[in-house]
């Protein structure tokens, strides 16, 4: 067995793996990147990227279907050939995955190790049956995995995780999706809007990311008006029939139905790759999950000279985090013994739906954790139903949220459902990283007309019950019509 001596070990070539390698790279050069698979993210293989490409695909089918409102008709059927969009996604996704391959491969060689990695000790790993690799820090970076109870792997090949999706070569006719999360809404939304029957399933009721109850009620309705959705599912049989899978289920009127579809898509959460390396020779600290607890200021475990990153740290699952979390331990593995605290950004996250869902900052439930039992906090609220420029548009869907403290006025956080979303969360995100006051907020610039004049509408509710501001009035001369 060879043996490799180096400073910092980082296990994991994903987005966190990689951070972590570049970020260590900078105090030391003796690094090694170790990778059980292959080299490349979750998000350009997987997640993000393909993904949006077929959201893509799946919105330029409902624009072309729904033009009569505006008074503008297409003559003729509107044909979606799944074939040829599959083969888009697929040639797009190969691309971004080529960019992050290209990156590896201009990684010193020397550099890289491939094989499953095991913990004998806090010091030491076991890479396949081949290396045995002594180092004096250790970054685990080794990403997640979906998770789904185990009885439906006896659902073979109709069962499906999101990886199988985006190497099909054709839409099927039906989909069943457990789960209306994030990969859930989005996946099963864009299937739907691209002619594949869909039928989603849920559990608890909970629908996208929210904890504010009004939100994530809005966004139920919505998405229900549109196929169909139960978050709080009674399926009662689940069974392989003909090629296909029959699911029994008693629907919202409490009637049973029996279904077929071609595929089940398993969207019911991930779970941390930690499970499979060996840890418990190491004695590291574990939360009820059995994930390892780790400082978020500093990705550092109980064991002083292990770190942990990315999704494997079953902390925030995002891209953006993983990247962030990934520099903050490979640059405390590699200037080791001294451990800074990294900058951690305000917390943001989308949904890539029609319409958009975000949450920025504190969700409503961690605002009621904090301040709840005091009532110290006021929500300002908007609907986009009648915002003059959403109306234009006819995305005219939505509800807005912002959570702000009394006293100081300091925005909080926001969870909403709403068009362009994404862009009103990376505006309420900078002014949370900046401690703005919602005052403040409110003496920033708006353009006429544009979806941002909601926000500001919030804001002005939101002013009003700080008692920081005028009362909210129906109209507002200065602000245009339908702001």
């Amino acid at each position: 067995m060879k043996n490799i001596n180096v400073e910092v070990a980082v296990i994991g070539g994903g987005t966190a793996g990689l951070a972590s390698y570049r970020a260590a790279k900078e105090y030391t050069d003796s690094v090694l990147l170790i990778e059980g698979e292959q080299f490349g993210t979750t998000c350009a293989r997987v997640g993000c990227m393909p993904s949006k490409l077929l959201i893509a695909a799946a919105e330029s089918a409902h624009s072309a279907q729904h033009t009569a409102p505006f008074g503008v008709f297409v003559d003729g059927n509107v044909r979606i050939d799944g074939q040829k969009v599959m083969q888009r996604v697929r040639d797009e996704r190969d691309r971004f995955v080529g960019f992050v391959v290209e990156a590896v491969d201009g990684i010193n060689q020397a550099d890289k190790l491939m094989g499953k990695a095991t913990f004998v000790d806090k010091n030491t790993l076991i890479i396949g049956d081949h290396t045995k690799v002594t180092a004096e820090r250790i970054v685990i970076a080794t990403g997640s995995r979906p998770a789904y109870p185990g009885v439906w792997n006896e659902l073979g090949d109709n069962l499906i995780i999101n990886d199988d999706l985006f190497d099909w070569t054709d839409l099927p006719k039906s989909v069943a999706v457990f789960g209306p999360g994030v990969i859930g809404l989005e996946l099963g939304q864009s299937l739907h809007r691209l002619g594949v029957e869909v039928l989603m399933f849920g559990m608890g009721g909970q629908v996208g990311p929210f904890t504010d109850p009004d939100v994530m009620a809005y966004a139920q309705k919505t998405f229900s008006d549109e196929f169909y959705l139960d978050a709080d599912a009674n399926v009662t049989e689940m069974i392989r029939k003909h090629g296909q899978v029959q699911i029994t289920y008693i629907d919202k009127q409490g009637v049973e139905q029996v279904k077929l579809v071609e595929y089940v898509l398993a969207a019911t959460g991930r779970r941390p790759n930690v499970d499979n390396l060996g840890l418990e020779s190491v004695g590291l600290e574990n939360d009820a999950r059995g994930v390892p607890i780790a400082d978020p200021f500093t990705m550092q475990t109980s064991v002083e000279n292990i770190f942990i990153a990315g999704d494997a740290s079953n902390q925030i699952p995002l891209l953006h985090e993983a990247a962030d979390q990934g520099k903050i331990a490979g640059s405390n593995a590699g200037r080791f013994p001294d451990i800074r605290v990294g900058l951690r950004r305000t917390s943001i996250a989308a949904v890539f739906t029609d319409p958009q869902l975000a949450m920025v900052g504190l969700s409503r439930k961690q605002v009621m954790e904090k301040l709840g039992s005091c009532g110290c906090f006021e929500t300002g609220t908007v609907s986009f139903e009648d915002q003059g420029r959403s109306r234009v548009m006819l995305k005219n869907k939505g509800l807005l949220h912002i959570y702000a403290e009394h006293g100081t006025g300091r925005l909080l956080g926001a969870e909403m459902i709403g068009p362009q979303a994404e862009h009103l969360a990376h505006l309420l995100a900078w002014a949370h990283q900046n401690r703005m006051t919602i005052s403040q907020m409110l003496d920033m610039p708006f353009y006429h007309p544009v979806i941002e004049e909601g926000v500001r509408t919030a804001l002005r509710d939101l002013n009003a019950k700080l008692k920081l501001g005028t009362a909210m009035i129906n109209q507002c001369m200065e602000c245009g019509p339908g702001c």
